[in-house]
């Protein structure tokens, strides 16, 4: 199978099992908006933002080297499983030591209550993720997708169960995660015959080496990544301003105004799990550039469509996912909505071109440039937040996303070069930036300037698009 059709089939793949498993959990932010109020949904999300803070740091993202190492054919497969789940539990056994001195940081009050939940949280999480990455790594893509949706599906049952029924709130949510998480490991370990890859006669200690250096700078990237979602909602709920309201409550609709842009990341996630394989398999190929110059010039041009229905539509999505009738707070929650679609648009660009430093091992760069962007996050969070509130944590997110952007569009080529079209890109940007300014503004007849918003952007895409993809057609068939 060549690299377009194996692409194409991956995708597909991808697409049937995380479609359902998405759909799932965007069903859930509704559920959580009707059962939780805004100020424990706030205490909620950033339960959650702390455990993909702590997961890099005390499995030392090794899960990132499962997939790399575990797709090439120079490395033995046992070798790499065995040796990334020895590195990982000794990781989150010295976490232990360091769970109690959170209790003495003073912004860490919203972890009252729930450290031990969390810490079997990040436990339960990564061991899966070890797991789900290495079923991947051997090509049963199959298997990977179905524990998507079985997973999600016991997790939304658990959920109504712990939530719904029982009451329990935040609480509810994280025993829902963590049985989840659970049952997906134990499930992969039976059915994918784990345990034959498992022996510590198998722990290759040049190996972990290898991996542990590669695994090294995407530590504090994750982290990094995690601080600009992380910073926004400290900023909101322990900010004070004499210009407009923060707190929980505000850092709570923050975090439900988040979701819909999801939808965008969700359509991304589906297609870089298929492109992250190829991009691996196919880094000496002696055709390497034109392959990213194909699929990425396709790529940014639906994620441009889709973004732009998004907006166009963000008045009518909203009330699907969020229940507002019972806390009329989330009522408004739409407006924070466009500029964050925009943000999660570069992020998903800055998740394909982050695809060349994996393969191309050069993970040190995905730090950096992920340190900039963290780094002009906080400092925008600092001004635009005290002034606008919400909309400034939305405005400081998309800008330190362009950032990274702009700085791994020139960076990243360097290692594998490929052509990008700019006017495309900020023409698109421009129209997209100005549908938002709509719907935060809502002039007079905007709805006018929305229709024709999503109308050049299909338009201008529409040619790229079919051209793309008659390409991708023609080389697979």
């Amino acid at each position: 199978m060549n690299k377009y059709k194996s692409l194409a089939v991956n995708t597909v793949i991808f697409a049937i099992g995380s479609f359902s498993s998405k759909i799932l959990i965007l069903l859930l932010t509704r559920l959580y908006t009707g059962n939780i109020s805004p100020g424990d949904s706030s205490t909620k999300e950033l339960l959650e933002v702390m455990a993909n803070f702590l997961i890099p740091i005390f499995t030392f993202s090794i899960s990132d080297a499962v997939i790399r190492y575990g797709l090439d054919k120079a490395y033995d497969k046992r070798e790499v499983f065995t040796s990334t789940s020895c590195i990982c539990i000794i990781g989150l056994l010295s976490m232990i030591i360091f769970f109690p001195l959170f209790n003495l940081v003073p912004f860490l009050s919203f972890l009252k209550g729930y450290n031990l939940l969390l810490f079997t949280y990040v436990c339960t999480s990564s061991l899966r993720s070890i797991c789900s990455q290495f079923v991947r790594a051997r090509g049963l893509v199959k298997l990977f997708s179905f524990d998507g949706i079985l997973t999600t599906l016991v997790l939304f049952v658990l959920n109504i169960v712990f939530i719904s029924c029982l009451d329990l709130g935040v609480t509810g949510f994280l025993l829902a995660v963590i049985l989840s998480d659970f049952f997906s490991s134990v499930f992969l370990f039976i059915t994918a015959g784990l345990h034959k890859y498992l022996n510590l006669h198998y722990f290759n200690k040049e190996l972990s080496k290898i991996m542990l250096k590669y695994s090294a700078p995407l530590i504090p990237t994750t982290i990094m990544w995690v601080i600009t979602g992380f910073s926004d909602r400290l900023f909101i709920r322990y900010m004070h301003s004499d210009v407009v309201t923060l707190g929980e409550t505000a850092a709570g609709i923050y975090g439900y105004a988040t979701k819909v842009p999801n939808i965008i990341l969700m359509v991304s996630t589906i297609f870089f799990q298929a492109w992250n394989m190829s991009a691996i398999t196919e880094n000496d190929s002696a055709d390497r550039s034109e392959f990213y110059e194909r699929v990425y010039s396709a790529y940014q041009s639906l994620m441009y469509v889709a973004s732009a229905f998004i907006i166009g539509a963000v008045q009518f999505i909203t009330p699907i996912l969020i229940d507002t009738e019972k806390f009329k707070e989330y009522e408004n929650v739409y407006v924070y909505t466009p500029l964050l679609v925009i943000g999660v648009l570069m992020m998903c660009f800055n998740q394909f071109i982050s695809s060349i430093y994996s393969a191309t091992c050069h993970t040190i760069n995905s730090f950096w440039t992920s340190f900039a962007a963290s780094a002009v996050n906080i400092i925008l969070n600092i001004f635009l937040i005290k002034r606008y509130g919400i909309q400034g944590a939305s405005l400081a997110t998309l800008i330190s996303y362009f950032v990274c952007y702009a700085i791994r569009i020139f960076d990243a080529r360097r290692y594998v070069p490929f052509k990008v079209n700019y006017v495309l890109f900020f023409s698109n940007i421009a129209v997209l930036v100005g549908m938002s300014a709509a719907i935060i503004f809502s002039p007079p007849h905007y709805a006018v300037y929305l229709v024709a918003g999503f109308i050049f952007t299909l338009v201008s895409n529409y040619k790229n698009i079919m051209l793309t993809m008659k390409k991708l057609i023609k080389r697979a068939g």
